[in-house]
């Protein structure tokens, strides 16, 4: 098991940003704008990267959250409520949060984190020259999909029918996934179904629909899905399908296997665009940075419930291993 380690508090007096030290005026306010809820692990990794980094909320920086808690609708009134203050930066986790946040201002610079492809989602005009007052980091690597389609012939025998779960409101990202499943399961010879779920209401309806003889399933990653993680995992486990999803919280929530962007990791260095911001920096300039930490997790506990043995091979490869 991998566990979190916390950095301590730093003095943050000497670590204030010179421009507002100098003025003497008050610690910038930073807007931080999320879709899921404050308990999300793979948002905890902006909070820990401000820590590193010598800011400490209430001294030298404040943070204003704003949580939508898997509503998407109320994302642009969350957004607009943070405009409304005037934040000196405004975070926003992932793609839903990033493009409320763009239509609410087009003047305070905006920090992305974990965007799946912000140049589709018309976010920046390219990565390495994002334009406009948007920048940050993208979970963007269509080919994640293909791996957890492989990571699942890895340890279903004979698989040769899988399903795949998504979130039909959230084409903009998920359309390149949904391609790049349908190339991979077409590559390993595998039947593939779409199921799709807008909803928690919908959720059942899609297991419902999964065919007959289905051994296996994977769930893009979408905030809104994310949300009803257990209650996916459980559908799944009653149906005795292999999971595959995104990230750890996933895999915590019950699904066998996670694969892809470490999360937490894409919003740590969020905050060090929002460092650079303080000190002069413009968002324009600063290019879109990709994935580099990669996760692989075994949940041995939901494969010992579905009857299946997980190759030592692949438990020396993962990250984490929960038992």
């Amino acid at each position: 098991m991998r566990r979190r380690q916390f950095v301590g508090i730093l003095g943050g007096a000497a670590l204030w940003p010179f421009a507002a030290r100098s003025q003497g005026t008050a610690a910038p306010v930073i807007g931080f704008l999320s879709p899921s809820t404050n308990s999300a692990a793979n948002t905890e990794g902006f909070f820990v990267g401000v820590r590193e980094l010598g800011y400490v909320d209430g001294r030298n920086i404040r943070i204003e959250s704003r949580w939508a808690d898997g509503k998407l609708d109320q994302l642009p009134k969350l957004a607009a409520e943070l405009v409304r203050l005037n934040v000196s930066v405004l975070v926003t986790s992932v793609t839903e949060a990033s493009l409320q946040a763009k239509k609410a201002t087009s003047t305070i610079p905006i920090v992305m984190a974990a965007v799946g492809d912000p140049v589709a989602a018309g976010l920046v005009a390219s990565l390495a020259r994002p334009g406009g007052n948007v920048t940050g980091t993208s979970s963007l690597s269509i080919d994640i999909v293909g791996k957890q389609i492989e990571l699942l012939k890895v340890v279903v025998p004979g698989l040769s029918h899988a399903a795949l779960l998504w979130n039909r409101d959230n084409a903009t990202y998920q359309a390149l996934q949904l391609r790049e499943a349908e190339r991979a399961a077409r590559t390993a010879g595998l039947e593939l179904q779409l199921v799709g779920a807008r909803s928690a209401g919908e959720i059942p309806s899609a297991f419902d629909s999964i065919k007959k003889g289905t051994q296996a399933l994977a769930v893009l990653g979408d905030a809104v899905l994310v949300q009803h993680a257990t209650t996916i995992a459980e559908l799944a486990l009653k149906k005795r399908l292999a999971t595959v999803g995104l990230n750890r919280g996933w895999a915590r929530a019950g699904i066998l296997l996670t694969y892809g962007p470490s999360f937490f990791d894409l919003h740590k260095r969020a905050a060090t665009y929002v460092d650079k911001i303080l000190k002069g920096a413009k968002p324009a300039d600063l290019p879109v940075e990709q994935p580099t930490a990669f996760e692989l997790i075994v949940n041995l506990r939901t494969a010992k419930a579905l009857g299946l043995t997980v190759p030592p091979s692949l438990i020396a490869r993962a990250d984490e291993v929960i038992e």
